[in-house]
């Protein structure tokens, strides 16, 4: 990352925005595992205070995106085969549960909301940009937790995704994806819509937590294969 980071302080308080553009560079990988983020430079490219920083750093610290190490300050966090498996197998349960809650008190507003998520992220796989499909996939999830009613639920899965969104970013462009996992998604989340929609909370629980474990399965595999070419 080199350069100024653009921060625009009319949309929201500046430390969201803070937050959200470092949560946003280390999940595209643009701050990479391993690199220091001190102070100065941080300051100096976001421009903000020091204290609007480190409000930020903070909130990643408890996501698990960075970590604070004694006389090195805050790090961007690796990426761990087990850290990743412990991760998926909390969001499968957390995101079926979802499904399940949002199927048995769907309303027509969530539905029409999540109707159009839905297709919008149909529209982003056909483009192939793994960045504009990643927002809208994040954004149909959004759109089931927010279906699903339930503030403590989703409070818990916001914590989970903080974590998994930089795996998805790994899984979404990396250069060894299985060349039927898009098409694969894209069925299993319209399956996740239409079982909503039909009011069934089991299957609807069901076929989010096949596409949470085989979005898991395919993640570890490009990760083991990376540790692989590292030995």
């Amino acid at each position: 990352m080199d350069g100024r980071l653009t921060v625009k302080r009319a949309a929201a308080p500046l430390r969201e925005q803070v937050l959200h553009t470092l949560r946003t560079e280390i999940i595209e990988g643009n701050l990479a595992p391993g690199r220091r983020l001190t102070e100065r430079e941080m300051t100096e490219m976001l421009g903000v205070s020091r204290t609007v920083l480190r409000e930020g750093l903070r909130q990643l610290e408890s996501e698990g995106l960075i970590s604070l190490i004694p006389n090195k300050g805050p790090v961007v966090r690796a990426l761990t085969v087990t850290e990743a498996n412990e991760l998926y197998r909390i969001r499968e349960a957390l995101e079926g549960l979802c499904a399940r809650l949002f199927a048995e008190a769907a309303t027509p507003a969530h539905l029409t909301t999540l109707d159009a998520a839905f297709a919008e992220m149909e529209r982003a796989y056909a483009g192939g940009n793994p960045k504009t499909i990643l927002t809208a996939k994040n954004a149909f999830y959004e759109a089931i937790h927010a279906g699903a009613g339930s503030a403590t639920l989703s409070k818990m899965l916001s914590t989970v995704l903080a974590q998994v969104w930089r795996w998805r970013a790994v899984g979404l462009a990396h250069p060894r994806r299985s060349v039927e996992r898009s098409a694969q998604s894209v069925a299993n989340l319209r399956d996740v819509v239409a079982a909503i929609r039909a009011g069934d909370g089991e299957r609807a629980e069901q076929a989010a937590r096949l596409e949470a474990r085989l979005a898991a399965t395919e993640v570890l595999r490009l990760i083991d294969g990376e540790e692989a070419d590292g030995e």
